[in-house]
């Protein structure tokens, strides 16, 4: 990963709500949810949602399908991941598996 698309995603996600709806949608990998039921499960109304569902489309941390007259989003977990790396990419001297106490997310062998 690129430092630039590494300070993208950090930029992206430096709102609570823009944060609050990846985390939701990363619960919800590899289905993801639409637009709707994004607002009802965060209580944010559709126009203000709108605009953080698009921020997080631009930098990549989200995907989106359009499924009849709905928007369905997923997390780019791949990307998710791709960061994971690069933040400890230098952990122990150059040797991440040697760093213990890591959350049990990054050892997630079977997320999409």
């Amino acid at each position: 990963m690129e430092k630039d698309t590494a300070i993208a995603v950090f930029e992206s996600l430096a709102s609570s709500v823009r944060l609050d709806v990846f985390r939701l949608l990363v619960r919800h990998a590899p289905l993801g949810l639409v637009a709707g039921e994004i607002a009802a499960a965060l209580g944010l109304p559709a126009t203000n949602l709108s605009f953080h569902l698009k921020a997080l489309t631009q930098s990549g941390l989200l995907s989106v399908t359009q499924e009849g007259r709905f928007q369905r989003y997923r997390a780019n977990m791949a990307l998710m991941g791709d960061l994971v790396a690069y933040l400890t990419a230098e952990c122990c001297a150059g040797h991440p598996e040697a760093c213990l106490g890591l959350p049990a997310a990054a050892a997630c062998t079977d997320c999409p």
